[in-house]
């Protein structure tokens, strides 16, 4: 379920399917005269970056290949190739290194370096892992819940990681593993932290268990990754997973299909490019809501409406709404919302020569068809 960031370039095609849906035709032209000389070029729209940010979760890979510094080709599950490059600690040089975990032996540690490729699989039955992560459901000040794996102050992972923090009367200094601890709730000055045994202890101090709190993450299976920033967050209660989501419940995606809505009530079906370049459904939405940072699977997506002013609500598959910002994904910032026909071949592709764009003050909403669904239970 946890995600490899990285970013990538947004193919030629995408490009200039997007200029000729504009109406365009082409690149920009620009031209000079100079002492009796015209120079002319064509110049990238400013409108259109050629890179974005992107991100996959891991289940959706089949393998990952180094091609050179930070650049890595990545096989999905569907058969798509797709190329990253590293934005984050996630590739390159960057990166902190790969533990590799083999059965009825020691971990072997591996530096960025050293890797040239990596082949996925589910694991071996009857194998667990040495440690258990973090699991349990983050509720924010909102009332809005998100179970999942989780990572405190982005940073501990792990029932054997330490929380630290000093009680706010006495002054004892404390180290608890997180096994022992059953909820942390954000309190004036600090948190309350109540252990399965029962005792409470309101702690301070630290940034495990302050406002230096970095942030909580959570990778929820039937959203993506939510990041609650202290300001927003109210308790974590830990808890087992009520099904473990394995290598196969994953697909390597497939094209985005649904209807789109304009503002005049036009309604237009067929093959999506979000925002003119996320057109898988193993991509990724990305907004806020406040201080709580949503990255969604577009998997997860039912229905995306505009809001009036500025926003928009994305409805996921289980019902959750999401009033979300502050990202060209859903704001004024959007390139647009390429639509085409399905090929007649019923491959799931496109019709290359019917793309149409549905400009942002113009969209109304988008209804997701997902016709996989991933297995177990989602």
């Amino acid at each position: 379920m946890d995600v490899l960031d990285g970013s990538k370039e947004i193919p030629d095609e995408n490009y200039l399917v997007w200029l000729e849906a504009k109406g365009q035709g082409g690149p920009p032209l620009r031209r000079i005269d100079l002492q009796g000389f015209r120079i002319t070029w064509r110049e990238a729209d400013p409108d259109f970056a050629l890179t974005a940010a992107s991100g996959i979760r891991f289940g959706h890979l089949r393998s990952l290949r180094v091609v050179e510094g930070d650049r890595v080709e990545l096989t999905l599950r569907s058969g798509e190739v797709v190329e990253l490059a590293g934005r984050s600690r996630n590739l390159g040089r960057s990166n902190r290194g790969i533990v590799v975990d083999v059965p009825r032996r020691s971990e072997v540690d591996l530096d960025w370096r050293d890797l040239e490729r990596i082949d996925f699989s589910a694991v071996p039955s009857g194998v667990r892992a040495r440690g258990h992560r973090l699991h349990g459901t983050v509720e924010d000040i909102q009332g809005n819940r998100y179970t999942g794996y989780v990572s405190w102050d982005l940073d501990e992972i792990m029932e054997s990681d330490d929380l630290e923090g000093e009680e706010m009367e006495g002054g004892r200094d404390w180290e608890i593993r997180f096994r022992e601890i059953a909820s942390i709730a954000r309190v004036e000055g600090g948190a309350r932290v109540v252990l399965f045994n029962g005792d409470e202890l309101d702690l301070t101090g630290e940034r495990d268990v302050d406002s230096r709190n970095r942030g909580i993450l959570i990778s929820d299976p039937r959203l993506g990754l939510v990041e609650v920033e202290w300001s927003e967050f109210q308790v974590l209660r830990f808890h087992d997973a009520d099904a473990v989501v394995g290598y196969d419940a994953f697909d390597g995606g497939h094209p985005l299909v649904g209807t789109v809505v304009t503002q005049s009530g036009e309604e237009i079906d067929g093959v999506i490019r979000w925002d003119a370049d996320e057109e898988g459904s193993w991509e990724l939405l990305n907004g806020r809501a406040d201080d709580v940072t949503f990255t969604i699977e577009f998997s997860e997506v039912n229905r995306i409406v505009r809001g009036e002013v500025f926003g928009a609500a994305v409805t996921l598959l289980d019902g959750r709404t999401f009033q979300l910002d502050d990202s060209n994904d859903v704001d004024w910032d959007n390139k647009g919302i390429l639509i085409a026909p399905e090929a007649a071949s019923g491959g799931g592709g496109p019709d290359p020569s019917g793309w149409r764009l549905v400009p942002w003050d113009q969209f109304k909403e988008a209804r997701f068809r997902h016709a996989t669904q991933m297995a177990g239970g989602r």
